[in-house]
Parts: structure tokens; sequence; C-alpha cells
């Protein structure tokens, strides 16, 4: 099926776990009591924004809802259904994944409405278990094998993080290579990333288990629970992420200022050594009569054994006092 016309796909699900792939003069001709449906479309399409809101049947507040610009996750209730949106790792070629892509849904007991700008795995696996009939029976297990699918997906990506985040810790210890603080920040702006969008995925998933829809029953509000509680995991998991990345970026910058402290105390050092030296030696260069040892073969041998003297004599104050 062509995605132009903004269908990406719709399907008939036969309660059962299987569905039939339709298209739009199926959509229209659709009745509830022919099973539930399915229909998932482009929000970028002018052909699928036209049906929105002309045949739809939605409300003008809930279409606005499916095809705003910039939305954050969230679920509440309209009339007898459910506004969903969530977000999904972006595992689009070339993106990156803490791109998170959002999929918002409209769901009551007979319909599903699911909109898209980019590609969502999670959406994809739907579609296949439904053509292999282990898909989801109703609109409640439907969004319960959605919202999993999304958090499924979210797994690797987070362990990818700590296990760089290991890396990093691991090489703070032999190296102080300035390269780590790019890669270091890297791995804090992805983890902030997720977790601006996890925290309010995980109180719209909240909600569900309290919304009193006759369509979603106690098991599936006991799998969405569990899904919940994976939520609030890869939640924490980023925290500790970002506060191991904040201890070693602490440390890195305390191991460069101290380096930068021991520069400066050697070249401290040695101006302060050299600082005496410059006036004895400047004093004796200027041109004006009765300069000691002018006239003296040994006087340049002179000269410098006092300057040495003077050296010799600052190095034994300087260990006394405990400068060097």
């Amino acid at each position: 099926m062509t995605e132009d016309s903004g269908l990406v796909a719709a399907y008939l699900l036969d309660g059962g776990g299987g569905g039939r792939e339709i298209g739009w003069a199926d959509i229209e001709a659709w009745t509830p009591g022919q099973g539930a449906l399915w229909v998932h479309l482009r929000r970028d399409i002018d052909d699928a924004i036209r049906w929105l809101r002309d045949k739809s049947g939605l409300d003008p507040l809930t279409v606005d809802a499916l095809l705003a610009e910039e939305t954050r996750p969230r679920s509440f209730p309209v009339g007898d259904g459910l506004i969903v949106i969530l977000r999904g790792i972006n595992l689009n070629p070339g993106a990156d994944p803490e791109d998170m892509v959002s999929l918002r849904m409209w769901i009551d007991e007979h319909r599903i409405i699911s909109v898209r700008a980019r590609r969502l795995v999670a959406v994809s696996d739907a579609r296949e278990m439904l053509a292999a009939g282990r898909g989801p029976r109703g609109t409640g297990e439907f969004l319960t094998e959605v919202a999993a699918r999304l958090v499924d997906r979210m797994g690797q990506v987070i362990d990818d993080l700590e296990d760089r985040t290991d890396a990093l810790e691991d090489e703070m210890l032999h190296t102080e290579s300035r390269e780590m603080r790019h890669r270091l920040a890297d791995v804090r702006h992805e983890a902030i990333l997720l977790r601006r969008y996890l925290a309010p995925q995980r109180d719209a998933m909240a909600r569900l288990q309290t919304e009193n829809v006759p369509w979603i029953d106690a098991r599936q509000k006991a799998r969405l629970r569990e899904v919940t509680d994976r939520v609030v995991r890869y939640i924490e998991d980023l925290d500790a992420v970002r506060e191991r990345a904040s201890v070693i970026q602490d440390e890195l910058t305390n191991r460069f200022s101290e380096q930068m402290n021991r520069t400066m105390y050697h070249l401290t050092v040695v101006a302060s050594i050299m600082l005496p030296l410059g006036f004895l030696t400047g004093l004796l260069g200027i041109n004006v009569g009765g300069i000691p040892w002018a006239d003296s073969p040994w006087g340049f041998a002179g000269v410098c054994a006092v300057l040495a003297a003077v050296v010799g004599l600052q190095v034994v104050l300087f260990r006394r006092l405990k400068w060097i």
C-alpha cells in the first residue's frame, strides 16, 4: 500500500489475533459490527489531514491534538475514547535514537486512529503480528501491545548509554584525553533528551491504569503497570548515567585544574629565581662609569659566580619555605 495518500496501513481486526488489511474504500464503508478498525496515517499528507477533519467523525480539538507539530507524551479521555500520545526510539537509518518519534492515537472500544510523521518500529511489529495471526484482539490489547513494544526498543539504547559511561569511567583512570570531554558531553546530552520524554511518558502510562473505560480490562491494566515500571526503571538508569557523567566531568575538571596549577606553580618558581638575576644583570649592564670589574679579565667569571651563588641561596631559601 502506498503512503502517498496519507494511509500507511489500515486493518480490520478479526478478534482472534489476526487482521485483514484494507484500503480507503473499506474504511469509508466500515461499521462497528464488522470488528475493530485500526487506521494508521501520516500527519504530513494532505489527504490524511482532510480525512481526519472531514470524515473521521472526531471533534476538531481531538484532530488538532493528533496533528500538533510538537507534543509531549500524555493521555486523557475525550468522550468514550482516549487520546494517547507516546514516544518511541528513533531507529530510522541515519537518525539519532534520542530524537524520539511521536505516535498519536485516538482509541475507543471499536476504533484506533494512529498518526505519525516518521516510521516507528513498534507499529511495524504490530502489523507483522496481525499478519501472522498473533496480534492484538481488540483496541485495549492494541494499546498495551504498542506501549510495550515502544518501551522494549528503549532498553538497548539505554544499555548502550550505560556501557559508554562505563567505558569513560575506565578510560578516566588511565588517560586525561581532552577528546573524552566531547564523548562525555554526547552521553549527557543523549541522557537528558531521552529523559525529557520518558518522564511524561511514565505519567501518561500511569494515568492509563486509572482510566475507567470498559475496553481496557484488568489484565491489560496489569500489563500497563509492568510497562510503566520498566519506564520508571529506565528513568532511574538515565538519572544514574547523568550523575555518573557529572562525577566524571568534575573529576576531569579537577585534573585539568591541578595540571594547570602545577604548570603555573613551576612558572612562578622559575620567574622568582630569574627575577633577582635579571635585576643584577640589568644593573651591571647600564652604561655609566664605576661598574665593578669592568676592566678585569676575570670580571665576567666573577659575575657568573655571584649569579650562581644567588641562585643557590634562592634554592636553599625556597626549600626551607617548602616552595619546592
